[in-house]
């Protein structure tokens, strides 16, 4: 039994918003694999809910005439881990897709609310940080749209207004054509598990050399963040260990990590150099170089 004081289905994404504005503290339900667990522990910020599961509208992967790819963000991780545009332009995105939980979860777990619950745990969002995503959002008086860095403002806290869905996440083709990408994740167990450290790379290369570099991780800060530091030490160095000697050193420089009881926080910045070097020479391997 769920302890739930008001109930509303949205016919499309504008009723959705209208209803979120007719009552503030109701919350969003598309999966549930967050908050049905939140209604089952009783939790009274969930009480009200505004359902908006299966809105066409809020579905599908497509890609337009200018390359942009775009993903709806009540797509299932099943959806974008199975689709050929996914496979093809963003294969990082379903590679981090496919280490969330397990085949259940997937089937229903969405892309917009895995981003939105605003966990810097949350596989989706290193690499949705490395591709440098668009927002589409649904508000009160339209659409607006806006950059995934600076979306997630804190632990379990993203840049949204009363009112405001997150309708899409767009792709474009400046920040996915002609590189390699990877994610590899960390977590206590080898499957469904919450990662203790995620990482994402996208690299381009030229003559032996680093041309690009966007290094992004989950769980090294209180929200998902780049890496600046790091990413400037590959810039025109050769596709070496010593480089990549370089790089892992100079991500230090980006992360915060934090002691919890999943990792003393020294184990995570071990975890953050490591997968570093992992990360990156997958990516540069992609991108059809070798790490020498």
């Amino acid at each position: 039994m769920y302890d739930i004081e008001s109930y509303h289905r949205a016919r499309d994404i504008r009723h959705a918003v209208e209803l979120l504005q007719a009552h503030p503290q109701a919350r969003l339900l598309a999966g549930g694999t967050d908050v049905l667990i939140q209604l089952h522990h009783l939790n009274p910020r969930y009480r009200h809910i505004v359902d908006i599961h299966g809105l066409p509208e809020m579905r599908g992967v497509t890609l337009d005439q200018q390359g942009i790819l775009r993903i709806g963000s009540a797509t299932t991780f099943t959806e974008i881990i199975e689709h050929p545009l996914v496979q093809q332009h963003l294969p990082m995105l379903a590679e981090a897709a496919a280490t969330i939980a397990g085949p259940q979860i997937r089937n229903v777990a969405t892309y917009g609310g895995n981003i939105c619950n605003g966990a810097t745990s949350a596989d989706s969002a290193s690499p949705t940080v490395a591709l440098e995503a668009e927002l589409e959002i649904a508000t009160p008086e339209g659409f607006r749209h806006t950059s995934i860095n600076g979306f997630h403002t804190g632990p379990g806290k993203v840049a949204l207004e009363q009112g405001e869905v997150v309708t899409a996440f767009l792709f474009r083709p400046e920040n996915y054509r002609n590189a390699g990408s990877a994610y590899v994740k960390y977590a206590m167990r080898d499957a469904m598990d919450i990662a203790t450290i995620g990482c994402s790379a996208l690299c381009r290369i030229e003559n032996g050399r680093f041309r690009e570099l966007k290094l992004a991780y989950g769980v090294a800060a209180p929200t998902p963040v780049r890496c600046p530091h790091a990413e400037q030490a590959a810039i025109n160095q050769p596709l070496t260990r010593q480089t990549l000697a370089f790089i892992s050193e100079a991500v230090e420089q980006d992360v915060s990590p934090r002691s919890s009881w999943r990792a003393e926080k020294d184990f995570r910045l071990h975890l953050i150099r490591t997968l570093a070097q992992r990360v990156v020479t997958l990516a540069v391997q992609r991108a059809g170089g070798e790490i020498v």
